[in-house]
């Protein structure tokens, strides 16, 4: 292994700015990630980068698999329109209207003209 290797990635280390209960979605920059476990306010701990994770998203939305998503902070859901959201990552199943929960694979980069 490489003498500059820091970790593989697929966690990161936050330290919360407010409470996060594990499964909570947080938004790091451009990275959109889960809490692990629960983060109190002012301590840090480890969220998800990679993987596939079960998130509300907006119910009138009609979502295919590959769909690319983005997490919309204002209303604690994932929702298929851009504006000015961050991009979570792709569908991992699809989503008929008047489903309040989705499947995204969660994606560390930012997908391009998305």
């Amino acid at each position: 292994m490489a003498g500059n290797f820091v970790q593989e990635g697929k966690h990161l280390t936050h330290t919360a700015g407010a409470d996060v209960a594990s499964g909570g979605v947080v938004v790091m920059g451009e990275v959109v990630g889960v809490a692990l476990n629960a983060i109190a306010n002012g301590e840090s701990g480890a969220v998800a980068t990679e993987g596939v994770f079960n998130l509300a998203c907006l119910s009138t939305d009609v979502v295919a698999q590959g769909d690319v998503v983005y997490w919309d902070a204002t209303e604690s859901r994932l929702t298929t329109t851009a504006g000015t959201h961050k991009c979570a990552g792709y569908a991992a199943a699809s989503s008929a209207n008047g489903v309040a929960t989705c499947d995204v694979k969660l994606n560390a980069f930012t997908v391009a003209g998305a």
